[in-house]
């Protein structure tokens, strides 16, 4: 798929980040494009920026839908072929996802299968519930996002990262098993496997919505102030507009200190797209950790494999994304 002129595109998480960027890029190339997320404001803004931008002959439709329920997914995909009066679609970016429940021991059980919900089974929904529109399309790609933790399970050296880690690996590994799947039982359809490094995204900021939501104010004040703690700080002494400032803070700073914009992500995705490439590693960051982890594999969690990437200039500001 060369071009994506007249093509209709699936995207979850369109809302921000890589998803809005992705959707910018191919409404702007001439796809129609059908995006979801928890946010329906997100989602406006992004539909107005692909209006400003792409051909009058394209369609945008927007769906405010949680992946990690099916139900919600499923009429999402409802939604898509009655909006879009198809009964096909040629491009599925499962892109959305959330960070949090770092750690087995010290995070609450509902928040780890939380991020898990969204990072895993959000993707395998996705590609289950749209599977019959695109096996209906000419040449239709799954393109899925995990990340370098779904090859490297940790956020620096001290950085615990279980929940996200465990679902991007599984993301990786469902997708590399897409590949054969695919080539065997519909070989017009092409998987591939999106591994971004330090993306520029608003990420942090929507965990914390996401995780807080449904939370009294104590309770979301409450997690703030174990956030801020488990990242090194001591909040003992902070009020909680304090600790609210700091975790503002922290989101824009992971956007702001990535060394890859989520525009310049969303053109490396879809160049790769374009190749027919089924890795896809996205940023300078990535392909280093990915190179360090295949040449000392038993070394990835040692205290002088980290301080090694840095040195050479990889993930001085911050984590992945």
């Amino acid at each position: 798929m060369e071009q994506f002129a007249g093509k209709i595109a699936v995207v979850t998480g369109g809302g921000t980040g890589m998803g809005r960027e992705l959707c910018r890029q191919l409404t702007a190339e001439g796809a129609s494009v059908a995006m979801c997320d928890v946010s329906e404001t997100d989602m406006a803004e992004t539909a107005a920026l692909c209006v400003e931008g792409a051909p009058e002959t394209v369609r945008i439709v927007t769906f405010v839908a949680d992946v990690s329920d099916e139900a919600q997914v499923l009429a999402f995909r409802d939604a898509v072929a009655a909006e879009l009066g198809t009964d096909h679609i040629d491009l599925l970016f499962n892109n959305a996802g959330i960070g949090g429940g770092a750690s087995m021991i010290a995070s609450p059980r509902d928040e780890w299968e939380r991020v898990f919900a969204v990072d895993w089974w959000g993707v395998y929904y996705g590609v289950r519930a749209f599977l019959p529109l695109l096996l209906a399309s000419d040449e239709g790609h799954v393109v899925n996002t995990s990340s370098v933790n779904g090859f490297h399970a940790a956020l620096g050296l001290n950085g615990a990262h279980t929940a996200y880690s465990s679902a991007k690996f599984a993301v990786k590994g469902f997708t590399e098993a897409l590949v054969t799947d695919f080539r065997v039982n519909a070989p017009h359809l092409h998987a591939h496997v999106v591994m971004p490094g330090h993306i520029g995204t608003s990420i942090v900021t929507n965990t914390n919505k996401v995780l807080s939501s449904g939370m009294s104010a104590e309770a979301q004040a409450a997690r703030r102030r174990e956030m801020v703690s488990s990242a090194g700080f001591d909040a003992s002494q902070s009020s909680d507009d304090e600790i609210e400032n700091l975790m503002a803070m922290f989101g824009e700073g992971f956007k702001m200190m990535a060394p890859t914009t989520a525009a310049e992500a969303a053109t490396i995705i879809l160049d790769g797209v374009r190749a027919n490439r089924w890795r896809i590693l996205v940023g300078a960051d990535a392909e280093a950790l990915d190179a360090a982890v295949r040449d000392t594999p038993e070394e990835a969690y040692e205290p002088t494999f980290w301080p090694r990437l840095q040195e050479q200039g990889h993930f001085v500001g911050g984590g992945q994304r």
